[in-house]
């Protein structure tokens, strides 16, 4: 039997105090689209799924659960049954929400929620014609307590590779296809979101980008640089709930048969292969906000 392999990140569900003015950040400045409004929720489309960002509103903010797509080589009851022989609790949900009709639910071992299905209903409601647009959602970042057991939790049960480090044992980066990470597990004593992740086009897209948003009052916190893990160029700013949201280019991609990154020109050494990084900026640029602490 095939083991549990997750091969995308779909979306990202956010409680959000300010519901309202997160919606027209995602519409208007983000440039994403309203697939659905069901129960105060509203589903946004960054133009072929029928939501790759949920707004729920709450009296707090914070990440009420991630999504995650599965490569449908076992049904969900054959990935819960994995789950249970690894000790893993898990609930499988029908007609739990808009878009997806079956998945499964679970804990990761930080507490984050994950839901795991096979399919989502692709509305293809087009990309967006103004704001910024960009091409996915290509990762999130978050603290984790137990972050030692939750790279494990996603590695074994949930077939990701293990890519890069930033400092030993601190920021630690996987990822479940070709891009560099899809997550980044950030070691700490709390769980919580350290910021999330779109990809854009090209260097002159990430430049209207941030003039998009100056002209929308979000300032850039950080870049833009070049990182060392990855090596994507990328900038940093703030949602309207104060997460911190990366924009960038050029990500480094992984070729898993051989444990190597794709060559590029700014490559230091050639093959390049996961290693511990000491510092965030292959640059050498030194910006206000240390990311490092956001």
């Amino acid at each position: 039997m095939s083991n549990v392999k997750i091969f995308r990140l779909v979306y990202l569900d956010f409680f959000a105090k300010n519901s309202e003015t997160m919606v027209e950040y995602y519409t208007n400045t983000m440039g994403y689209r309203i697939t659905e409004e069901k129960d105060g929720v509203t589903y946004l489309s960054n133009g072929f799924d029928h939501h790759n960002i949920v707004v729920t509103p709450a009296e707090e903010k914070a990440v009420r659960r991630y999504g995650y797509q599965l490569d449908g080589n076992l049904t969900l009851e054959e990935v819960q049954e994995q789950l249970h022989a690894k000790g893993i609790a898990s609930s499988l949900k029908i007609d739990a929400k808009p878009g997806v009709s079956r998945l499964v639910e679970l804990q990761d071992p930080a507490g984050n929620v994950i839901e795991l299905f096979t399919e989502m209903k692709q509305s293809a409601v087009g990309f967006g014609s103004s704001g910024i647009v960009p091409l996915k959602l290509g990762h999130v970042a978050f603290y984790a307590k137990n972050f030692q057991e939750t790279i494990e939790f996603y590695r074994d049960a949930l077939g990701f590779s293990f890519t890069d480090q930033i400092g030993v044992g601190f920021a630690n980066f996987l990822t479940c296809n070709t891009d560099h990470h899809v997550l980044n597990v950030v070691a700490s004593d709390e769980t919580r979101l350290h910021h999330i992740a779109f990809q854009l086009k090209d260097a002159s897209h990430q430049y209207a980008s941030s003039d998009l948003l100056a002209k929308h009052g979000r300032p850039t916190l950080w870049g833009p640089s070049r990182h060392t893990a990855g090596h994507n160029i990328a900038t940093y700013h703030h949602d309207p709930e104060e997460n911190v949201v990366e924009l960038y280019i050029d990500m480094d991609v992984f070729i898993p048969e051989l444990g190597i990154f794709e060559p590029r020109p700014w490559h230091e050494v050639l093959p390049l292969k996961p290693k511990v990084w000491e510092a965030l900026s292959a640059w050498g640029t030194e910006f206000e906000l240390d990311l490092a602490k956001v």
